[in-house]
């Protein structure tokens, strides 16, 4: 058994957890979120939570959705968690749909893993409504549930009026919901891999997958009831499901919902966030603002000074950072220890600047088919560049090493997925003796850090064999001021048909561009981009070159996922239609 660093409560089951965590954390604080109507900050404590959560599956099975599957889409609240712990802990099987998707993709989720009923918000109605109107044969919903409605309107049920009616129900005897026992090896929980529709895979989880993943990150990763996490990235998506929603409940810890992507500071402010999980882009670019902000008070030296002064007493076990950085922590709230990054890899030089500066921040690796994380950072173990340490539960082996020792990531652990739902060729591809096929590409080295160098389906081969990983030119891309985001690409070569040219597809800030140059002309942007590629490519072997007749300098995002993962064929498919 490998070195578990932290203390962890067993947990066969999402249900044993709650139960815990009752016991346990009752009257502590569960949620923190503002109410639509009234503007205003408000808290509830687990019992309260707990005690909808009780309510509304005793309704669920009521209504006779035992064992049937159920589905959510929202955003980020309150009524997400309720709907998800009521599904899996006693009725069915949850589906969390991607609330970013389009009308069209969110019905053929639908459709694909047949729920029969949906708990929605007011942003779904008019799509919920078609669905009533149409009376598809291939739409299998009984119940529209609405998060929204106070009472029932029509055929949609209110979600308040089904916890009060359920309320009731326990109030009366009914235990059905509370006394309902756990399988914890089959199917509870389906969730969509990202990508469009076409090519998204349904992934079949159960209560053990779960739980064996939140003991392996809370042996790994300490956060206590005291800590506040800021639910930012969907909660469709295995990292915050997981990470960000089930792991706070499991250890107590509250959760407060974030109110969208320029609120961040306001909310990590006005609700005390102690710790956040989020992607690499977020962030790399909260870094760079507040890099850009020390600099322009002027105070770039004095900073990289007391950084020099801190790290120097933290290997006496003293640490200052936050005394001495204190104007910067005030701006995040004061609070704010901890973030994590996972779904790519992070720049190096951005994680050890936060950690610097005293927020600690710890890379990880996870997947949907892994429940999600695999690896992670913390104290102990860290290593800049890598995503830490596989889990205590699981093996990794590198398949099909070349020269340098990458190769496919392979992996084996009680949280990876019971398979792809209706898809057992995808599955009999992936999954082998109970080791999983992840496609991602890297190594491990002497000491057993996790590097990720990339998707095996992004890797670049030239005509000499030689291997490029795209991320790899990205993040170096990124270090210029004044660029959001890139994407490194290969096409066919003038001079040689059968081999590839690098390219570059290079999204700019504008606003930041024009503080820069003191001019949005596209000409000066190109060449100030261009200019920055060439000492790029001094840095860089011959073949790992961009060419600076092929890059693309845009305003306009790159098409991403809802986790902000770049679709690389979907933008493919677009820079081939403006050529």
């Amino acid at each position: 058994m490998k070195e578990r660093i932290h203390e962890y409560v067993d947990i066969k089951s999402l249900k044993d957890m709650i139960k815990k965590t009752r016991k346990s954390f009752g009257d502590r604080p569960a949620f923190k979120f503002k109410t639509e109507k009234e503007g205003i900050l408000k808290t509830i404590k687990y019992n309260e939570f707990l005690d909808d959560v009780d309510a509304l599956g005793t309704e669920f099975i009521k209504l006779g959705l035992k064992n049937k599957r159920i589905a959510v889409i929202s955003e980020n609240r309150y009524e997400w968690g309720i709907t998800y712990l009521a599904t899996v802990c006693g009725t069915g099987i949850i589906v969390p749909l991607d609330r970013a998707l389009p009308e069209k993709e969110i019905r053929s989720l639908i459709e694909r893993s047949e729920v029969e009923a949906i708990v929605y918000s007011q942003k779904y109605e008019e799509i919920m409504q078609k669905l009533i109107n149409e009376n598809n044969e291939n739409c299998k919903i009984k119940y529209y549930i609405s998060m929204d409605k106070e009472k029932r309107e029509g055929l949609v049920l209110s979600q308040s009026e089904l916890i009060r009616e359920g309320k009731m129900l326990v109030q009366n005897g009914d235990k059905r919901f509370v006394n309902a026992e756990i399988n914890t090896e089959v199917m509870q929980i389906m969730l969509f891999t990202s990508g469009t529709t076409s090519t998204s895979k349904a992934v079949s989880l159960c209560h053990r997958n779960i739980c064996s993943n939140l003991m392996d990150i809370a042996s790994v990763i300490e956060i206590t009831d005291e800590d506040t996490f800021l639910s930012f990235l969907p909660l469709h998506h295995t990292f915050e499901s997981t990470v960000g929603f089930l792991y706070p409940i499991y250890k107590g810890a509250s959760i407060a919902y974030c109110e969208g992507i320029r609120h961040i500071q306001e909310n990590l402010k006005e609700y005390q966030v102690t710790a956040m999980i989020s992607v690499p882009i977020l962030f790399e670019n909260m870094y760079k603002k507040v890099i850009k902000g020390i600099e322009k008070q002027g105070k770039l030296e004095a900073v990289k000074k007391g950084i020099k002064i801190s790290n120097l007493l933290l290997k006496f076990h003293i640490d200052i950072r936050k005394k001495i950085f204190k104007d910067l922590h005030e701006k995040f709230g004061g609070k704010l220890r901890l973030f994590v990054s996972g779904a790519a890899a992070i720049d190096k030089e951005v994680e050890k600047g936060f950690n610097d500066l005293g927020i600690v921040t710890y890379s990880g690796y996870g997947l949907t088919e892994a429940s999600p994380v695999v690896a992670a950072e913390n104290d102990k173990y860290r290593c800049y560049g890598s995503v830490g340490r596989v889990f205590p539960s699981a093996e990794v082996r590198i398949d099909d090493k070349d020269e340098n020792g990458i190769g496919e990531i392979v992996v084996k652990a009680p949280f990876i997925m019971l398979g792809y739902y209706n898809n057992k060729k995808a599955t009999e591809e992936s999954l082998i003796d109970g080791w999983y096929y992840t496609g991602d590409l890297g190594y491990l080295d002497k000491k057993g850090y996790l590097f990720i160098t990339g998707r095996k389906k992004s890797v670049i081969v030239l005509k000499n064999g030689k291997n490029i990983f795209p991320e790899e030119i990205e993040t170096l891309i990124g270090k210029l001021e004044g660029i959001k985001e890139s994407m490194v690409y290969g096409m066919p070569s003038e001079n040689d048909k059968d081999d590839l040219t690098l390219c570059a597809k290079i999204v700019y800030d504008k606003e930041i561009i024009i503080n820069i140059l003191g001019t949005d002309e596209k000409s000066k942007i190109k060449e100030y981009i261009t200019n920055y590629i060439r000492e790029v490519n001094k840095t860089m072997p011959a073949y790992k070159c961009i060419s600076v007749n092929n890059v693309i300098i845009t305003e306009e995002e790159l098409i991403k996922t809802t986790t902000l993962k770049v679709k690389r064929h979907e933008e493919m498919k677009r820079i081939l239609t403006m050529e």
